[in-house]
């Protein structure tokens, strides 16, 4: 019977190769096991979504809440003291909100003392925030029609006005209302369905559906048009996350992407509005990003994916890689384990990122200047650095790949040292794909590749309009309005988001 000695090498170099090769790959499974157990059961402090955290937050405040107002129900001093404190700290009402007024007056206005007349001195004025409860109404258009006493066949009425959903019940208002809640709220239709009926509404999770798609196609053109003003800039991000899709030929979903293209300028002192425009294709090949951004020239900030290689050959854009994705790798590492060297490269970043908090905002000038001078030395030591480590390191390892992966990108990530424009991370679109996450995760997924473009479309829209921070439903109702009143082609640009009416729209 052979036993494991007899089938080692003899050759003490082989059998050391073979010793490190073992090691590496028992580094790597051990590597590759605490990141699925930190998964499973550990922090999570780079990828728990934002919203699962603000929920455990909601739950301990009013938990908080709940004890705090036992105290104070035994306690006047306390309450007073919460009182005073809660008045000092809850600023003031927007002036646009109407004012209902309450005089709470005293009955008798003679003197206690003397009997004499009481006159005013003054008031004190307290304001709190009232909600009345959405209020559904009935808009009547009456046409009166007339005749003629001596010509029979005569009758005269003015023309019905234009309606977004002709024959249909819903003003453009209430058609915003449900697309903001379907795309801005995350609110499935069938949920708006539930909301409706309590007011003794009954409407059709088929008939919202019906009102969105129209909305979707009245608004086309101005979607076509964001993008193409996108694409006019010098510079953009660019983006893309999962859209699962149904599919009834198999009888399951199929994978769509919603590819995002954002503009926001505003980190370099840019005066052009920000925005960002998605569009939906069924898949993730190269030759969509290609699609998308044809007649773009300038610099395109993206993550990692290979498709904006081929779009940057075949095209001559100059991309701009993410130095956060550079970091998440090494994070990954450091958090599982003693990692000296993922340590050291997160300290190198964490310098840059320093140096970019204290100038953001300013021109782009500015920042090549305070680049060059501070940034430039820092990357300048990096990247002999990270080869000299990726030398005494075994090639099989997750620190090797995530040193590779930075070294592959160099003069993407460096770009930013050149140019007072460029970010240092792609952080900007990965914001505005957040929006799409939350939609996908109430809505499980989209009925149709043509859903899907509904989707990009209107989001498109409601996300730039919060972007100049423009009410979405009154920038969406507005648009309808003007659109289904013979708004001229020629001046689609006025229904750009950040060109809303600003007594109107503006938040």
């Amino acid at each position: 019977m052979t036993s494991l000695a007899d089938t080692l090498p003899d050759d003490l170099a082989t059998l050391k190769a073979m010793v490190l090769a073992e090691r590496a790959r028992a580094d790597r499974l051990a590597q590759i096991l605490k990141e699925m157990q930190r998964h499973r059961f550990g922090r999570r402090a780079e990828t728990l979504p934002q919203d699962q955290l603000e929920l455990g937050l909601e739950d301990v405040q009013q938990v908080e809440a709940d004890e705090a107002a036992k105290v104070e129900k035994g306690d006047p001093e306390r309450l007073a003291a919460t009182t005073t404190r809660r008045r000092a700290n809850r600023g003031s009402l927007p002036d646009h909100l109407p004012r209902i007024e309450t005089l709470v007056d005293i009955e008798d206005k003679t003197c206690p003392c003397c009997s004499g007349a009481l006159h005013l001195i003054g008031e004190d004025r307290a304001e709190r925030l009232d909600i009345v409860p959405a209020q559904l109404r009935v808009l009547v258009v009456r046409r009166p029609k007339y005749a003629c006493r001596a010509c029979e066949d005569v009758v005269v009425q003015a023309p019905a006005p234009a309606r977004l959903i002709e024959g249909g019940i819903p003003t453009e208002a209430t058609v915003a209302h449900v697309v903001v809640g379907k795309y801005a709220d995350h609110l499935p239709l069938y949920r708006q369905a539930q909301i409706y009926a309590r007011q003794g509404i009954r409407l059709d999770r088929s008939t919202l559906a019906d009102w969105v798609g129209r909305a979707a196609f009245l608004l086309r053109p101005v979607h076509e048009r964001l993008l193409e003003t996108l694409k006019r800039s010098g510079k953009l991000f660019a983006d893309e996350t999962t859209a699962p899709v149904l599919d009834p030929g198999r009888g399951r979903t199929k994978t769509g992407q919603l590819w995002a293209y954002a503009r926001d300028d505003r980190p370099c002192g840019g005066l052009d509005p920000p925005g960002v425009a998605y569009v939906y294709a069924p898949d993730r090949k190269a030759e969509r990003p290609m699609a998308h951004l044809q007649g773009f020239a300038g610099v395109l900030q993206v993550d990692g994916y290979g498709g904006y290689r081929v779009l940057a050959d075949k095209t001559g854009v100059r991309l701009a890689f993410c130095w956060a994705h550079v970091r998440r790798r090494f994070y990954e590492l450091a958090a599982v384990g003693p990692a000296p060297i993922a340590n050291e490269a997160l300290d190198r970043i964490k310098a840059l990122y320093a140096i970019e908090a204290e100038i953001r905002g300013q021109d782009p000038e500015a920042r090549l200047a305070a680049r060059q001078e501070r940034s430039s030395p820092v990357v300048e030591d990096l990247e002999p650095w990270l080869r000299a480590k990726l030398e005494i390191i075994s090639q099989k390892t997750k620190l090797a790949e995530a040193i590779r992966y930075a070294l592959s990108r160099w003069q993407g990530l460096t770009l930013f040292l050149d140019d007072g424009r460029v970010e240092i991370d792609n952080n900007t679109v990965e914001r505005s794909i957040r929006p799409l996450a939350l939609t996908r995760k109430n809505a499980l997924f989209a009925g149709s590749d043509g859903g899907a473009e509904h989707w990009a479309t209107l989001a498109s829209l409601i996300e730039t309009a919060k972007l100049n921070d423009v009410d979405p439903q009154a920038y969406i109702n507005d648009v309808m309005t003007r659109i289904v009143g013979g708004h001229p082609q020629s001046r689609i640009d006025e229904l750009m988001p950040w060109n809303c009416a600003k007594a109107v729209c503006v938040v």
